[in-house]
C-alpha cells in the first residue's frame, strides 16, 4: 500500500514538474529567432486572407541596383504551421435582436475552432500574419485578442510574419498541412475585462473617457464608409490613430516598432497612451492592432476592443459624428 502512495506521490510530482517546464513565450511579441530555435515546442498559426498562397512557391524581384532579392508575392508558410482562414476566425451573432457580423465567438464555438486547427492543452501558441503590409498585422491581433478573452496567456505573435520570416533567409514549406484534432479548451471568459459593448462606450462617451478611432482619415472624417457600416462619421470626441501606423512602412516585411515610437506616435495624434481606452473600427478587426500595441506592447491594461465597433453601433442608431455632406 505504502508503496502505492508513493509511486502515485511520484507521478503526480512528475506530471507538475513538466507542466511547470512547458515551454513560456517570451512576451507577447517574438522574433524568427526565437521562434526557430524553439520551433519543434511550438504551435504555429498561420492566418491569413489568401488561403491560397499557403502551398505557393514565393515570389522575388532583384533590385538592379543592389542586387538584393526582395519579396514580392507571399507564398509558402513556415514547416508545420497550421493554416487559418481569417475569414472564418470572426462569426454572426445576434445581439439585442440585431444580427451582427464579424464578431467573437461564443466559449464553445471558439474552442472547437481552436482544437479544429489541432492546438493542444499547455502548448505555446505562435499567431503568423502574412507581414506582407501593416493592415496585415490585425489578422495576427484580432485572433490573438480572442485567444487572451478565452484565458489563453501562452501565446505570441511572430513580429513580421511570414514576409519577415522569409526576409530573414528562413526556410519555407509549400506542402499542405493537415491539422490533427486538438484538445485545447478556454481557461476563463475576461469579455469583461477585454471586450467593450455599446453600453460600455455610450458610458464612456458620457464620462469623456478616451476614445481611438482605428480607421484611415476619410472614414473617420465621413468622407467615406465601407459596406458594413450603415452611417457616415465617427464616436463623438474620438482621436484617429490609424490602424496603419501600428507597423513600420520599408523593410523586408511589415514589422512592430519600438514603445518610444508608439508613445510618439499616440501623443502626436493627441491621445494619451496610458489612459483608459477603448478602441474601434468598423468591425472589431482594424483596432484589433490597436489594442494589442496599447495593451500588450505599451502594457495599457485600461485597453479594451469594442467588437461591434461602427457595424453594431450604428445598426443600434447611435449618434455619431460626421462632415456635412451633400444631400
Amino acid at each position: 500500500m505504502k508503496m502505492q502512495i508513493r509511486y502515485i506521490a511520484g507521478a503526480a510530482l512528475l506530471g507538475l514538474t513538466q507542466w511547470a517546464l512547458a515551454l513560456q513565450v517570451p512576451g507577447p511579441v517574438v522574433d524568427g529567432e526565437w521562434l526557430a530555435k524553439n520551433r519543434a515546442e511550438v504551435t504555429v498559426l498561420d492566418v491569413r486572407s489568401n488561403q491560397k498562397s499557403f502551398t505557393l512557391t514565393p515570389e522575388f524581384e532583384t533590385d538592379k541596383k543592389t542586387g538584393k532579392k526582395f519579396l514580392v508575392e507571399l507564398g509558402g508558410h513556415i514547416a508545420d504551421a497550421v493554416p487559418v482562414d481569417n475569414k472564418k476566425v470572426r462569426v454572426e451573432r445576434v445581439i439585442n435582436g440585431l444580427k451582427l457580423s464579424g464578431m467573437l465567438p461564443e466559449r464553445a464555438d471558439f474552442e472547437k475552432l481552436v482544437r479544429s486547427w489541432g492546438v493542444q492543452a499547455n502548448r505555446p501558441v505562435v499567431i503568423v500574419s502574412a507581414g506582407m503590409e501593416p493592415i496585415d498585422f490585425n489578422d495576427a491581433a484580432r485572433l490573438y485578442w480572442q485567444f487572451k478573452v478565452y484565458g489563453e496567456d501562452n501565446i505570441a505573435v511572430l513580429n513580421g510574419g511570414t514576409a519577415g520570416w522569409i526576409g530573414e533567409g528562413r526556410d519555407v514549406s509549400t506542402a499542405p498541412v493537415k491539422a490533427g484534432e486538438g484538445t485545447w479548451a478556454a481557461k476563463a471568459d475576461r469579455s469583461a475585462e477585454l471586450m467593450a459593448t455599446s453600453d460600455d462606450v455610450e458610458k464612456a462617451l458620457n464620462a469623456k473617457s478616451q476614445l481611438i478611432d482605428a480607421r484611415d482619415n476619410a472614414t473617420f472624417l465621413g468622407l467615406s464608409k465601407p459596406g458594413s457600416v450603415s452611417a457616415y462619421g465617427h464616436l463623438q470626441g474620438a482621436k484617429n490613430v490609424p490602424t496603419t501606423l501600428m507597423s513600420s512602412q520599408g523593410g523586408d516585411a511589415a514589422r512592430l516598432m519600438t514603445s518610444d515610437t508608439y508613445r510618439d506616435i499616440f501623443k502626436m495624434s493627441g491621445a494619451d497612451p496610458q489612459a483608459n481606452t477603448i478602441a474601434y473600427c468598423n468591425t472589431g478587426h482594424q483596432a484589433s492592432g490597436t489594442w494589442f500595441v496599447m495593451s500588450e506592447v505599451l502594457g495599457n491594461k485600461q485597453t479594451k476592443l469594442y467588437d461591434g465597433s461602427m457595424h453594431q453601433w450604428a445598426q443600434e442608431k447611435r449618434p455619431m459624428e460626421s462632415v456635412s455632406r451633400a444631400k
